[in-house]
Parts: C-alpha cells; structure tokens; sequence
C-alpha cells in the first residue's frame, strides 16, 4: 500500500508531463538558429526554415487584439498552463517575456513542430536539455499558433515586457 502512495504522484507528475505543453523560450542564448534539414515528419517540407530566431522579436509588432481570446483559450486548454507560467517557473521555461527573447516565427515553429525544433534548432535543444522535458506537439494549425502568440504578446505588454 505504501509502494502505490509513493508512485501514484509519480505517475501523476509523468502524465501531466507528457499531455501538458511545454518548450517555449526562456533561459536560452538569444543566437541564431540553423537551418539543419530534418526528414521528421510534422513538417511539411519536413525542414526548418533558416534563422528561425533572427530578425525582430514578436513583441517588436503590433498585438492583433482579435487574437488573444481565442489564443488565451488554447494556451488553457491545450495544457500549456499545466507546463508554464508568467512570471514564474512550473516546470518549464517561464513564458513572461518570452515575445522580448524570440521571432514570432521562431515560436510558431516551436509551437507547431517541437519535436523537430528539439532536434534541429540549437535554443530548443538547449532548453529540452536545461527542462528535461519535450514539449508536446498539440496539433495546432498555423492560425492558432499565431493566435497564442498573440496572448503570449499581449501578456508581456500587460506586464510591462512588450513595446
């Protein structure tokens, strides 16, 4: 009786793990990104794009306001908020300020293939390294990726961390 005590949190701490969001942009370098070819599947062409996070920052553009409800929407349930928080650590990379650190297109692709981001772009590998934790891929389409930047956008204004 004392053994499942002991593993039902464990179990619970795996699955929210896995079927949370994680990734995003935090604690890594601001450098450049590659442009290595992957032949994962998710991807369309199945290659990122080159300088994925060069160029200027997300928050640098304007915040469609049209978009952060239903971003704020997926962002809560897809999980993401099991995963992250805004001016806090939960279990993977604080989000506040993430619009300041990275390309809107960088965090598209975060959002939409994590699994090739993990294994081809050098921040996402830094920060799978640093978290111990592979952001799940959610099925987003690319409008509601771009929907959830918009949030991700609009909570770093909120907080002072936008333009």
């Amino acid at each position: 009786m004392r053994r499942a005590w002991v593993l039902a949190p464990l179990a619970l701490w795996t699955a929210m793990s896995v079927a949370g969001c994680g990734g995003g942009g935090n604690a890594a370098p601001s450098g450049g990104s590659s442009g290595d070819a992957s032949s994962a599947s998710g991807s369309a062409a199945g290659v990122l794009p080159a300088g994925l996070d060069q160029g200027p920052r997300a928050g640098a553009s304007a915040i469609d306001a049209s978009q952060i409800e239903p971003g704020e929407h997926l962002f809560q349930t897809k999980g993401c908020s099991a995963c992250h928080g805004f001016g806090k650590r939960v279990s993977c990379p604080d989000l506040l300020g993430v619009t300041k650190r990275r390309t809107a297109q960088w965090m598209e692709n975060q959002i939409l293939h994590p699994e090739i981001m993990t294994k081809h772009d050098p921040i996402s590998h830094q920060l799978f390294a640093q978290y111990s934790l592979q952001m799940p891929n959610q099925g987003l389409t690319p409008e509601q990726a771009h929907q959830v930047i918009e949030f991700l956008k609009h909570k770093d204004h909120e907080a002072g961390e936008g333009h």
